[in-house]
């Protein structure tokens, strides 16, 4: 058995850990004794909120405002995280946009669009990795968790970029646990719909609704899943529980994925 003590004392970062499934995260993993550095763009209130209640479980906690699109923001949250904590053992990729549009409706993406989901959803995993790498090589038993989707498996979603990002997220997922091993493990959780202010975000409140009423009418286990149900894989991930698992998806939808066509690319 695991001790539930296993992970206390470790350092990790959370990225887009301010809001939603990223401060669930963050909150789960001082509630096993980690000391995390929660990153936000523009969610600074709700970021600070988050560290507050990180805070209150007894670890040490903070903010940093960073833009992970970008390669030296990605440099220096990792800079700062290392200097406050001293060291890292998890990084948590899990900031993330997108854009709805109809699958059917192709006049409604065009390259910019690709181009600002991937920076976010893809790019900035590769450099947030690259700027972790020494320090969670250097703990012996780093982790990495990649927030991706089940529209980056089935080609669902919000919008065909969106899952071909998110498809782009599951390779690059199983290229760094292959490239990483020994010292780092490399996993991803591939979430279907998540309670947590996204459709709310983009669709308004009525579309959250309906939404999570359709999902929890239609999945297999009747359920639609809240941030802290979703936020349990990725702690499995991120601790001692998985220390022989690297280069896996686990895909978390209350089994909606069972009314698709065969998955064989998972």
């Amino acid at each position: 058995m695991t001790d539930v003590n296993a992970m206390k004392g470790k350092r990790a970062i959370v990225t887009g850990g301010g809001t939603g499934l990223g401060a669930a995260t963050a909150i789960g993993l001082a509630r096993r004794g980690v000391d995390v550095c929660v990153n936000y763009n523009s969610s600074a209130d709700a970021a600070n909120d988050t560290v507050a209640e990180c805070r209150k479980l007894g670890v040490q906690a903070f903010a940093v405002k960073a833009n992970v699109a970008e390669d030296e923001d990605c440099r220096a949250l990792v800079a700062a995280a290392v200097e406050q904590l001293g060291g890292l053992d998890v990084l948590v990729n899990n900031a993330g946009i997108t854009k709805f549009a109809k699958h059917g409706d192709l006049d409604a993406l065009d390259a910019e669009d690709f181009l600002r989901l991937y920076k976010v959803n893809v790019i900035s995993v590769y450099q947030m990795t690259r700027a972790a790498q020494p320090h969670l090589a250097a703990s012996g038993k780093g982790a990495i968790v990649n927030v991706s989707s089940i529209a980056g498996v089935a080609g669902i979603g919000s919008s065909i970029a969106y899952a071909a990002t998110k498809g782009a997220l599951n390779t690059m997922t199983l290229s760094l646990a292959r490239a990483l091993a020994p010292n780092i493990r490399v996993n991803a959780v591939c979430p279907g719909y998540i309670g947590s202010g996204w459709f709310r975000k983009y669709q308004g409140e009525a579309a959250e609704s309906q939404t999570a009423e359709q999902v929890a009418s239609n999945t297999p286990l009747r359920v639609a899943s809240m941030p802290e149900d979703i936020a349990e894989s990725i702690l499995f991930f991120a601790g001692p529980e998985s220390r022989h698992v690297t280069g896996e998806f686990m895909i978390i939808d209350a089994g909606m994925h069972l009314g698709f066509a065969p998955l064989k690319a998972r």
